[in-house]
């Protein structure tokens, strides 16, 4: 879904039986699945969703069924097959890479950015992917080896993720290999054998994760499945409670949101796994959202029309950090930790930022002074700077 942006640059890809180098399917099935969420615009998330999957499967490591290497392998492939590309080479954006592989009783998952992979146990969320933020340590400490910086928890300053694909402009220091760089393609990799108790995994980009828990996604999903929704009406039904009924320039529930379902079927057909969570939902085997909590938000069709996009497009470029700073600071708040991430929700606000020197009763001094002030504000992902 585009949501309130004015472009869609999300992409994925959902191979059932990838290939390998030859053309040939791999004598163990192997499904590929991916998500990736592009900003700077769509050009690198387009490509890689076109190709990373294909470059993974001509990888050695591949062909010795060694996926978690071929992923690795695949994911610096193709950012170097991007920067060799005569149409791509010169352009600017990037994209995060989410992405996994399912064959012969595993999952392999590799991450790139905050995107996020989430395994859904008998009702749990494991973690299949961590969120690479410019805020963590080990990040930081790659980041400023190559010779970059983190201001306002961004690389730079500039940008809110510390591994993607593309973003050539962090990538150019001739001393440091493509793993070191201030910005890198290279992705974690989380292997998992799969039990009886593992039901569905899930791969989203962080529209839906700046609205949602992984817990939260997971109770949602393990409902639908149990009320019997088909995996796509699911998934059409969780980001419609994620989008925003209006653009107000928050950010949560304005951007691009994409989101995938993986049945793991181990064996079963659709209908016996169906009837297999729907039993242990029935069973109390494990948590669930509410029926309530999944049916359609009101029946509504959100359709983001021509000249809402044009006036939010506008309102973006007015430069409204004023009116992020009030709502911030006027709504209520609690401070969770959620994959290595703060997410702040609402009244301890103007608390959070007293302990770090930002005095609320300074913001709207700074607003309404005829000063030149600038001030970096985090809200939902976006980075919005006023200058006064």
């Amino acid at each position: 879904m585009q949501g309130w942006r004015v472009t869609m640059e999300d992409a994925h890809a959902t191979v059932l039986e990838l290939k390998d180098a030859k053309g040939q399917p791999e004598k163990k099935k192997v499904a590929f699945f991916g998500v990736y969420d592009g900003h700077g615009g769509d050009k690198v998330a387009i490509y890689t969703g076109d190709n990373l999957h294909h470059i993974v499967a001509r990888q050695e490591a591949f062909a010795k069924g060694d996926y978690g290497q071929a992923l690795k392998d695949g994911f610096l492939s193709t950012d170097r097959a991007i920067l060799e590309d005569a149409a791509l080479k010169h352009d600017s954006s990037g994209c995060t890479a989410t992405t996994a592989i399912v064959s012969d009783g595993k999952v392999i998952c590799a991450n790139a950015g905050d995107s996020r992979t989430v395994l859904g146990v008998k009702g749990i969320a494991k973690p299949m992917s961590f969120d690479h933020k410019p805020q963590h340590e080990g990040e930081r400490t790659r980041i400023c080896a190559a010779g970059g910086f983190v201001e306002a928890g961004r690389v730079n300053g500039n940008l809110a993720l510390s591994r993607a694909i593309g973003d050539f402009d962090f990538k150019r220091s001739p001393y440091f290999p493509p793993e070191e760089q201030i910005v890198t393609a290279y992705p974690d990799v989380i292997e998992h054998q799969l039990t009886a108790d593992d039901e569905f995994l899930i791969l989203a980009c962080d529209g839906i994760w700046d609205c949602f828990l992984s817990q939260e996604v997971v109770e949602f999903v393990r409902r639908g499945i149990a009320e019997k929704q088909t995996l796509v009406d699911i998934c059409e039904n969780l980001i419609d409670n994620c989008l925003a009924p209006t653009s107000d320039l928050s950010g949560v529930g304005c951007d691009n949101m994409t989101v995938m379902v993986v049945a793991l079927l181990q064996g079963k057909t659709e209908e016996e796994w169906y009837n297999m969570v729907a039993e242990r939902v029935k069973n109390g085997e494990g948590p669930a959202a509410s029926r309530e909590a999944v049916e359609r938000v009101a029946g509504e069709e959100r359709e983001v029309t021509a000249q809402q996009l044009q006036q939010n497009a506008q309102a973006q470029q007015a430069n409204s950090a004023s009116l992020a700073l009030q709502q911030l600071l006027s709504s209520g708040a609690t401070i969770t930790d959620e994959n290595g991430m703060v997410v702040l929700k609402a009244e301890n606000a103007a608390e959070l930022l007293a302990k770090v020197g930002f005095a609320p009763e300074d913001v709207g001094q700074l607003v309404e002074s005829g000063d030149l002030v600038e001030e970096d504000v985090e809200v939902g992902g976006d980075r919005i700077t006023e200058e006064q």
